[in-house]
């Protein structure tokens, strides 16, 4: 478990662009990491619209948005797609993060 500004440790997941994407990528940036428990989820929807509505403002201070659930890159594919989600998306199946 990760606590709010702890540094993370470095993880390798699927994106929702089946590529491979590691924490590592981001060194140098700030990075948010959110987790959800399912795509199109009440609670994941709105959290992801938030900061699908402020990631202009976290661009600016040179931070990424990352967001990771258990769902299939086709799932996030489909998802970001219907929330016109300009950050990323992981895949864990296996909830290791």
């Amino acid at each position: 478990m990760v606590d709010v500004g702890e540094i993370a440790p470095d993880f390798t997941l699927l994106s929702d662009e089946s590529k491979q994407v590691s924490l590592r990528d981001y060194i140098g940036k700030e990075v948010v990491l959110y987790f959800c428990p399912k795509d199109g989820t009440p609670g994941c929807t709105r959290e992801t619209q938030g900061f699908r509505d402020l990631a202009d403002e976290f661009r600016v201070e040179n931070a990424v948005i990352i967001g990771v659930s258990k769902d299939s890159v086709k799932s996030h594919q489909k998802f970001r797609d219907k929330h016109n989600l300009p950050f990323t998306l992981l895949s864990d199946p296996e909830g290791r993060f």
